[in-house]
């Protein structure tokens, strides 16, 4: 059987799919369509082949994005299995577009836009009290009944061959960007970290998040590829940080961190495997991260690191 998965981005979601494929790979030729970036993650973690695409990119310019386009959209066919681990139009229009007879996805109650529906033909109910790494496995347990996943893999993708990183082993990584403004944590309560725990620190920053980095202040960590990334927080003794993609890929790789959750719910989203960690304020104010007090914080971490 040949399984095409849809799950383009981003990486917190990417990574909390990775469990849910594992449980297809041993029972199936398995391609992912994915966003460009995330493409060698998948291949180094799950063993699949991934499809890349630049969904964005081409829609900007169709004509010069033509050929790479095309060629993505063939290597979709020939599938007898698509499933929609996203449940957005255009993940599951992709599904669709691949031809597959069989087109799995979230029923009503959990696919993220309604108009989603109406590319798939098998519609899976899921335990939404649950985390979305249940949601994501109880959709591929409708696929087929496997529930082992294949041998982790994340050491092979957290290398750093330039050794940027290396000093910096053993240390708190603070990571304090977020995908939105509302999930940002203030920097004078990471600083506060930086300070209780001085020389045992370092500030790990993302594409446009440098300055959060700069107004923390302490040891900064180069820019980093993800993988070099990875090696970073794979290396570490403890990563802290809101809900965003490298806090994931800690939790994944078997670190331990503590999760800084209002605006979303730690209970659907938070580090999987680490929920008690978690400083969860999205049961006493979901509008305000700054709700978060830094002793809370701190007598996390101490306990963590107990």
């Amino acid at each position: 059987m040949r399984i095409l998965v849809t799950r383009l981005s981003a990486l917190g979601d990417v990574i909390h799919t990775i469990p849910a494929v594992s449980l297809l790979t041993p029972v199936a030729e398995v391609s992912w369509v994915i966003e460009e970036p995330y493409a060698e993650l998948v291949e180094l973690v799950t063993g699949v082949k991934p499809i890349p695409v630049r969904l964005r990119r081409w829609s900007r310019a169709p004509l010069a994005s033509r050929e790479a386009a095309s060629h993505a959209l063939r290597s979709m066919r020939g599938f007898d299995v698509a499933v929609d681990f996203q449940g957005l139009i255009k993940s599951a229009g992709l599904a669709w577009l691949s031809r597959a007879p069989v087109r799995y996805g979230f029923d009503a109650e959990a696919v993220r836009e309604k108009a989603a529906l109406a590319f798939t033909n098998r519609r899976i109910s899921v335990d939404r009290t649950r985390h979305v790494v249940d949601w994501n496995r109880q959709l591929a347990e409708a696929v087929t009944a496997n529930r082992e996943a294949s041998p982790e893999r994340w050491t092979s993708f957290a290398s750093d061959p330039h050794g940027k990183t290396d000093r910096y082993a053993g240390r708190i990584v603070l990571l304090p960007g977020a995908g939105k403004p509302n999930k940002l944590w203030s920097s004078a309560g990471f600083r506060a970290i930086v300070d209780r725990y001085p020389g045992r620190t370092v500030v790990a920053w993302g594409p446009g998040e440098r300055h959060l980095a700069d107004a923390i202040g302490g040891d900064i960590a180069p820019d980093t590829s993800l993988r070099e990334l990875a090696a970073l927080l794979g290396k570490a003794v403890a990563v802290v940080g809101a809900d965003t993609g490298p806090i994931h890929l800690a939790a994944a790789m078997g670190v331990k961190v503590i999760g800084l959750y209002a605006p979303t719910d730690p209970r659907r989203n938070g580090p999987y495997g680490q929920i008690d960690s978690t400083i969860d304020h999205y049961r006493i104010d979901q509008r305000a991260m700054d709700t978060i007090r830094v002793e809370e914080v701190l007598a996390k971490l101490e306990e963590v690191l107990g």
